[in-house]
């Protein structure tokens, strides 16, 4: 059904259920909440790890409305972050998950960078890994 009449538009919301349904699928969960929150986190995360140019070359092969998750609260004057290790980036996706913690937060987070990996042009994945530090690279196959 066309709401709007682009299809860009109309099929945005398709697209951000197919992403939380491969990523429930691939960490075995059922609530999509929890994969959204997981996803949006994660996306935050390694946005904030990155150049203000390479988040934005990374967010132009993102979707119409993953792209705007990606940038939901982006202060691009205070990038990249300091706190750049794994265990910063791990430790800032589970404060998310303080109610129901997550039981293994760095399966989780690899399993969000596998989703990118499938859905966003190898080069561009290649760049992204090159700009961050070798133990978060190696989360990223």
């Amino acid at each position: 059904m066309s709401i709007t009449g682009i299809s860009s538009i109309d099929h945005a919301p398709q697209v951000v259920a197919e992403w939380l349904n491969e990523l429930c699928a691939d960490l075995g969960w059922s609530e999509k909440g929890r994969a959204y929150l997981l996803l949006r986190e994660t996306l935050h995360a390694v946005r904030d790890l990155l150049t203000v140019e390479e988040a934005a070359d990374l967010a132009a092969q993102l979707p119409m409305l993953m792209r705007g998750i990606f940038f939901e609260g982006w202060s691009p004057a205070a990038m990249p972050i300091r706190a750049r290790s794994k265990s910063d980036l791990l430790a800032r996706v589970s404060a998310t998950f303080d109610k129901a913690p997550l039981p293994d937060p760095e399966r989780a987070v690899m399993a969000v960078l596998d989703l990118l990996r499938r859905h966003v042009s190898a080069g561009e994945i290649a760049q992204v890994r090159q700009t961050l530090r070798k133990p978060i690279r190696a989360m990223w196959h």
